[in-house]
């Protein structure tokens, strides 16, 4: 296979009437789901100009079964999807805009004042209408033109872009090819036991790649995928009846997901007794939440997931078979078939498996990997590297900048970070980002981020004239939710050391 698209067509003939995705609202099949895919990319994409390298689909709207086929459309285009967040400022969704230029942007009726006002004079189709069933269904299919989409289609083209915090305040696109994801899925359902008679309730926005797993795991295997609008993790009622009344065996969830449920407690109300399977990722799991989720639903695998973007979800994971103490840590654990995951020290050198004291950044190699950063050469050549431990011939590395360490058993845990990008709320955050967008408001002179990881805090200092109120609701205007200081500290003058930086040692005593 060279494209996810021939995974559809496999599970359309296997499974042409079972669900393949559902929401709340409607639900699609999967010949439903193939069919459609190809109607719209002869109806509406090919006719925009779909050419080049950089063919591409940006989708400016809340996840949704109506998307679907228009993803699937792009694909069949040799186009990659990118997903916008529309919780984000106006200007980073420019940014964003301008860096893909997409071929074609989808949005929906909810967004599209919004996406008017961002990006005035820009050309849009209306998922609503693209997708319209009566417009559909006096479609025909178009098999040269498809034909011709896919002469050039090779399995290392993107399939998705994602993009996440970036240093400099530009976000990165992390471009994630088609080989890498169906070397990924292939492996992971396996590895799992994920089959057709599993439903899989899908947590994250399709801007943040824990979704591939649950898409592409549905696409494989044949497996039902229920899509969870993002309202409903505001509700535990709501969550917790969707979760039982669909029937849902599997979750592949970010943390901070998993412990709302757990906090809110949500097991009090009801518990989905189907549950067989409980993946988490995305930052370190609290065990006092884990031991929760384990008390109200004894009968799941439990399985703790790591992994960063630009390695296509997940490198490695550990099934928890016993109880930890609250003052433990869980490993990340063994790496995924096909994955080759090692320390290097700080000289290059190899960190033995049975060298149980020493810290080393987390480096990964494999088909596995992301094509790089869209439209960003410097920055994948960066942290895209050839492996220094193989003089052989040139492999391919990425560096992750997470720090880990091995136990007695041989097993990797996660300890921190190399530089000060940070995970939180289930997000990747760069504390510089952060800064950027302050020493960008009026009335503030300097600023540096701090990440409080006792308390799952970003702190943010500064000096200037403006008052701490006024810069918080500054920033709540410019940055997504994750990225806003949970506190703010105005100081008369910051810490230095002896080279004249920020000193952060001192700022930590501070906050």
């Amino acid at each position: 296979m060279t494209n996810v698209c021939e995974m559809l067509e496999r599970s359309a003939a296997k499974f042409p009437d079972k669900v393949a995705f559902s929401d709340p609202r409607e639900s699609i099949t999967f010949s439903q789901l193939m069919t459609d895919s190809q109607k719209i990319a002869c109806r509406f994409l090919l006719t925009c100009g779909m050419t080049g390298n950089s063919r591409s689909v940006l989708f400016f709207m809340e996840k949704c079964v109506k998307a679907m086929p228009v993803m699937f459309a792009g694909a069949y285009c040799s186009a990659f999807y990118c997903f916008v967040d529309i919780r984000q400022s106006d200007e980073r969704v420019l940014s964003i805009i301008r860096r893909v230029t997409p071929n074609v942007v989808v949005t929906d009726e909810e967004n599209r004042e919004r996406l008017e006002k961002i990006a005035p004079g820009l050309e849009y189709f209306l998922v609503e209408e693209i997708t319209d069933k009566n417009e559909l269904d006096n479609a025909e299919i178009d098999r040269g033109l498809l034909a011709n989409a896919k002469k050039d289609h090779t399995d290392t083209r993107p399939l998705y872009v994602n993009f996440t915090s970036g240093s400099t305040g530009e976000p990165k696109g992390v471009a994630v090819g088609h080989a890498s994801v169906m070397d990924f899925i292939e492996v992971f359902t396996k590895e799992f036991g994920i089959s057709d008679k599993d439903v899989i309730a899908n947590q994250a926005p399709f801007d943040f790649d824990v979704s591939v797993k649950d898409i592409y795991s549905g696409i494989y295997t044949g497996a039902t995928v229920r899509l969870i609008p993002r309202e409903y993790f505001k509700n535990p009622t709501l969550l917790m009846d969707y979760l039982c009344d669909g029937k849902v065996t599997v979750l592949i969830w970010a943390v901070t997901a998993m412990c709302f449920v757990s906090i809110m407690n949500g097991f009090d109300y009801r518990c989905p007794d189907k549950l067989r399977l409980v993946m988490f990722s995305g930052e370190v799991m609290p065990i006092k939440q884990l031991n929760k989720w384990r008390k109200h639903v004894p009968g799941a695998i439990y399985v703790n997931l790591y992994g960063p973007t630009e390695i296509t979800c997940n490198c490695t994971f550990h099934v928890i078979t016993r109880d930890y103490e609250l003052d433990e840590s869980i490993p990340i654990g063994r790496p995924f078939c096909n994955e080759k995951v090692f320390l290097l020290d700080e000289n290059d050198e190899l960190i033995s498996i049975y060298n149980h004291q020493k810290e080393g950044e987390i480096c990964v190699c494999g088909t596995c990997l992301a094509l790089g950063y869209f439209r960003d050469m410097k920055k994948t050549e960066e942290v895209f590297v050839r492996n220094p431990l193989n003089n052989d011939w040139y492999e391919r590395m990425y560096r992750t900048g997470d720090l880990g360490k091995y136990d007695r058993f041989g097993d990797l845990h996660y300890t921190s970070r190399k530089d000060h990008q940070i995970k939180h709320m289930g997000q990747r955050v760069e504390l510089s980002d952060i800064d950027v967008s302050a020493n960008a408001v009026d009335g503030v002179s300097r600023s540096c981020c701090i990440y409080d990881h006792k308390k799952s805090r970003i702190i943010l200092f500064y000096t200037g004239d403006i008052e701490k109120d006024a810069l918080s609701d500054k920033l709540k205007e410019k940055l997504p939710e994750f990225m806003v200081p949970n506190k703010t500290i105005k100081l008369d003058e910051f810490p230095v050391n002896k080279n004249g930086k920020i000193d952060r040692k001192a700022l930590e005593e501070l906050k």
